[in-house]
């Protein structure tokens, strides 16, 4: 992983911008202001991850609305396919749309589409993932940090024994440029806090299917006995692989990302040791507000206050929001997912959740 790294500088440098759009909400006709004035694109990767339709897609499309009455948003979702989203991409372009916030499949393979798209002076908000190209803002989490929590949790969930514990880990997808960051930030932990990782998967498009199948693999090849713990990049994928692990009637504590709805109810039950809470709200508020001002030809300085270089070290200092994860168990689940009301007491503590939602205090 050491060809993908990435320098982080925080600075108090103004970015300066030329900008030749239009304003949004201001008449005229968009073929004379040279693009359209009034529409955003979004582009979002995949929907295996639940999070993506229930909560990025609608929190940007309403901050825009409420920015920019008269803006429209065109959405698409690549179901994990990159030939897919570029086709969406260049349809935007070629619309004339000026603006697009680009969630990518395959960050490698964004950059050209990104260049060329930068010809015509359109504006890249890169969204969660990082894509290659030159971007004009980046909005997402400070990955490697949240990888950290995850070893963290894991080694806090293994207990006394975390020293003398094995450990198997399922990463997500390799064209994905978080990933990478994940599990740096894993292996910084738990290289140092058990006793080894003795399997290790990369899992293309985050497949809760091939995570399932990868665990059956790692159970053939250790034996139920020979690990003690799971470290999974995401609560999708940590779904299959406690399937597998009660299939083979093994109890070791998983870990996952994203506080999916099935995720904490695992965590609940005690099934998943935890999750990974990401404020989605203010990633996807501050996305929207940053493509609504690009499109106004207005500053985002307070906006995206760090700097980030691309993972291939090409594309400098791209202006950046980062923000921060917690880590999500049993104990704290009223205290963030449901204060924050990610999900009502309703949507988690369904019929077969509601002794484990009583346990913890969840009403």
């Amino acid at each position: 992983m050491n060809a993908t790294t990435r320098r982080i500088v925080i600075g108090t440098a103004a970015v300066s911008m030329a900008l030749s759009l239009a304003a949004c909400g201001k008449a005229g006709d968009d073929k004379d202001s040279g693009g359209d004035s009034k529409t955003i694109g979004l582009l979002l990767p995949e929907n295996k991850t639940t999070r993506y339709e229930t909560f990025d897609r609608p929190l940007m499309e309403a901050k825009i609305k409420a920015l920019c009455g008269d803006c429209e948003v065109k959405y698409n979702n690549a179901a994990g396919d990159s030939e897919t989203q570029k086709k969406q991409f260049d349809a935007l372009v070629t619309q004339g749309v000026k603006v697009i916030i680009l969630d990518t499949v395959d960050y490698k393979a964004a950059k050209s589409w990104v260049q060329q798209a930068a010809k015509k002076d359109v504006k890249i908000v890169a969204y969660d993932r990082l894509a290659e190209g030159p971007i004009s803002a980046y909005v997402s989490y400070d990955n490697e940090k949240i990888g950290q929590l995850q070893g963290e949790a894991l080694v806090k969930a293994l207990g006394a024994k975390a020293k003398e514990s094995n450990v198997v880990m399922i990463n997500g997808s390799p064209t994905d440029p978080n990933a990478p960051f994940f599990k740096k930030g894993a292996h910084s932990v738990l290289d140092q806090q058990v006793k080894k990782v003795v399997y290790e998967q990369d899992i293309p498009d985050w497949s809760p299917d091939e995570a399932n199948k990868k665990m059956g693999a790692a159970i053939d090849s250790l034996g139920k006995k020979g690990f003690q713990g799971v470290y999974s990049a995401n609560d999708g994928m940590a779904g299959g692989i406690i399937t597998a692990l009660k299939k083979q009637d093994i109890k070791v504590p998983v870990g996952g990302q994203d506080s999916e709805l099935a995720g904490i109810q695992r965590v609940l039950t005690g099934e998943q040791a935890f999750s990974i809470y990401k404020q989605i709200k203010p990633e996807a508020e501050t996305t929207a507000e940053i493509a609504v001002r690009l499109l106004k030809g207005d500053k985002i300085d307070d906006l995206a206050p760090v700097k980030v270089d691309s993972l291939s070290g090409e594309f400098k200092a791209t202006p950046s929001k980062l923000y921060d994860a917690s880590i999500v168990t049993k104990e704290n689940v009223a205290s963030t997912i449901v204060a924050d009301k990610v999900y009502t007491v309703e949507q988690i503590c369904t019929a077969q959740y509601k002794a484990a939602c009583e346990a913890a205090g969840i009403k």
